[in-house]
């Protein structure tokens, strides 16, 4: 009885977590790709709908010039559509500084690695809304 052996090739890829409110975006870089740019398993182009929102997710690739570069894999949940957008940017910055130290500058500089803060307010009592207090009236 002979068994054969399969060589396992090695994936090279490159991680990434990228947080914006309550939105959390996981990225794999797979160097030497053709450009795909894959989010829950659906292209860019169909998971966003405005541009705008695709020009965020793009922007560390626009900043370190590797748009065709890199196939982009992003498992994102949480949030809304524009905190994913920031968390697919934040996290594909933290990938690519993973691939080479030599993007961390242009990067940092673009303000791309660093984590926005900015979270909703919780609700207080005796209040409609975090800030917003019912109608006072005198009589």
């Amino acid at each position: 009885m002979a068994t054969t052996k399969k060589s396992a090739t090695k994936l090279v890829q490159f991680l990434g977590t990228g947080r914006r409110k309550t939105s959390v975006a996981r990225v794999r870089l797979l160097p030497n790709g053709k450009g795909n740019f894959v989010i829950n398993k659906e292209p860019i182009d169909e998971y966003f709908r405005f541009d705008t929102l695709k020009t965020i997710a793009r922007q560390a690739l626009a900043v370190t010039g590797t748009e065709k570069d890199f196939d982009i894999f992003v498992n994102v949940q949480g949030g809304g559509d524009s905190g994913q957008a920031g968390a697919i940017r934040h996290g594909v910055a933290r990938a690519l500084v993973a691939y080479d130290e030599k993007y961390k500058a242009a990067l940092k500089e673009a303000g791309y690695l660093t984590r926005d803060p900015r979270m909703k307010e919780r609700k207080k009592y005796g209040l409609k809304k975090a800030r917003k207090a019912p109608q006072f009236s005198k009589r």
